[in-house]
């Protein structure tokens, strides 16, 4: 009876809460900056990229510093989920919900923004029909379609249990979820074999996304770095991306971890000591991205090639040091200094850090992409002034904050639909305490 108790209270806890007043007023906000968004890539379609302050040199602007920055949080999203259920972490079992939505979310819009970059929408198709293998762009697509369907049934799979107990609550649900239940779960019973075989399956996808989640980001790096310009002339980009997108993904990971904690009153089961040890983790990931930092700056400067000096003299002094040496600072240097004593290590100065590490990993994209084609390797001349500088209008900051907030919505509206934290794991890690 004891446990029947508890399973009730736990099911009443975990299950979806409809928006209250805060959260009709947030996903309305939501919405509305991404109707802006959308105004702007109207106007884009219509009169073309010219609207854009992209031209001949700065060709890859804002929107391509926001699919890095996209993909980098999906990758620690569905890699924190696969590790930790292929090493049977207990204590990470409330947060592999919350990675898992943040993955899918996240890289939804990396693939928009793309199509969006190109300008024309059917060059996406002709992407397909003429795609070159010799292309880094086209191990791109490959890379991130797989990575897209992985991670949706990395989702959906786990969530199959829940929606049989979600099920059982139409009043709570209403109508129209319930019938959305009952088409994406009625066939699952509980059964000993559907587990057995579901939990076969999730670990399939575990030990594939882990190569997958690697390749999508060193791919993304080989954009680069296959690109001959200064500051992406390098062979360690593909780990200096790895160990960024790991560094910002824990952040929003730990940021959504407090949000939905103090939204959903959820303190007894994603508890201090989850802030706790994922601060030890951003930690370790902050000193390991500050050391590739150092790999892949100290190098060329000791070197100072001519083709290189305009660069990094713009990065650590000229025109981008201010926000350099902000995206140093608040995205690693004082996150780490915050986070070495145990008070830093609680919520609210974990929420804190990671907003820090997510602006910072942010800005830190946009210095990857707009210092370099500022620098190419033979100087500019007799070009219009526009050509010497670039600045993102407004149709781009628009878009780029259409998308930003479209992420936003997808993982509010996911979690009203489905519980943030999964059901069937507390209850069955519950009635294993209880033994």
């Amino acid at each position: 009876m004891e446990n029947s108790i508890t399973d009730e209270k736990i099911i009443a806890d975990l299950l979806p809460q409809k928006f209250g007043k805060a959260g009709k007023i947030w996903v309305g906000v939501l919405t509305v900056i991404c109707l802006i968004g959308l105004f702007a890539y109207y106007r884009q379609l219509r009169y073309g990229l010219i609207v854009t302050a992209m031209r001949d040199y700065v060709s890859w602007g804002i929107y391509i510093s926001n699919f890095v920055f996209f993909v980098a949080i999906s990758l620690v999203g569905s890699l924190i989920t696969a590790i930790f259920r292929l090493a049977g972490v207990k204590w990470g079992a409330p947060l592999t919900r919350i990675a898992e939505i943040i993955a899918v979310a996240a890289i939804i819009f990396a693939s928009l923004i793309i199509i969006v970059d190109m300008g024309s929408p059917e060059r996406f198709y002709y992407l397909f029909t003429h795609g070159r293998i010799q292309s880094p762009i086209i191990w791109d697509v490959i890379v991130i379609t797989t990575y897209f369907f992985i991670s949706i049934l990395l989702l959906y799979y786990p969530l199959l249990p829940d929606i049989k107990i979600l099920l059982r609550f139409k009043q709570k649900s209403g109508n129209g979820l319930h019938k959305f239940y009952n088409y994406i779960g009625s066939f699952w019973q509980g059964t000993p074999a559907q587990f057995k075989l579901s939990e076969k399956a999730i670990n399939i996808l575990c030990i594939t996304i882990i190569p997958v989640a690697f390749t999508i980001h060193t791919v993304t790096s080989w954009l680069f770095a296959t690109t001959y310009r200064p500051g992406w002339d390098s062979t360690n980009f593909g780990a200096y991306f790895i160990a960024g997108a790991f560094l910002v993904g824990a952040g929003a990971v730990v940021v959504a971890m407090y949000v939905f904690r103090k939204a959903y009153h959820l303190e007894k089961y994603i508890t201090e000591s989850h802030f706790e040890k994922m601060g030890r983790v951003v930690v370790l990931l902050s000193l390991l991205y500050l050391y590739f930092n150092m790999n892949e700056f100290l190098t060329p400067f000791f070197k100072m090639k001519k083709s290189e000096e305009g660069y990094l003299n713009g990065l650590f002094s000229g025109d981008f040091s201010v926000v350099f040496w902000f995206a140093i600072l608040i995205g690693i240097i004082i996150p780490v200094i915050i986070l070495l004593f145990r008070q830093g290590r609680k919520p609210l100065p974990m929420f804190i850090v990671g907003i820090m590490v997510i602006v910072g990993a942010w800005f830190k994209r946009y210095l990857i992409v707009t210092p370099t084609l500022l620098n190419p390797f033979l100087p500019m001349h007799d070009v219009p002034a526009s050509y010497h500088h670039y600045f993102p209008s407004w149709e781009e900051w628009a878009i780029t904050m259409g998308s930003l907030a479209g992420t936003l919505l997808i993982i509010t509206i996911l979690a009203r639909i489905f519980p943030i934290i999964p059901i069937q794991e507390t209850l069955t890690e519950q009635h294993e305490k209880a033994i």
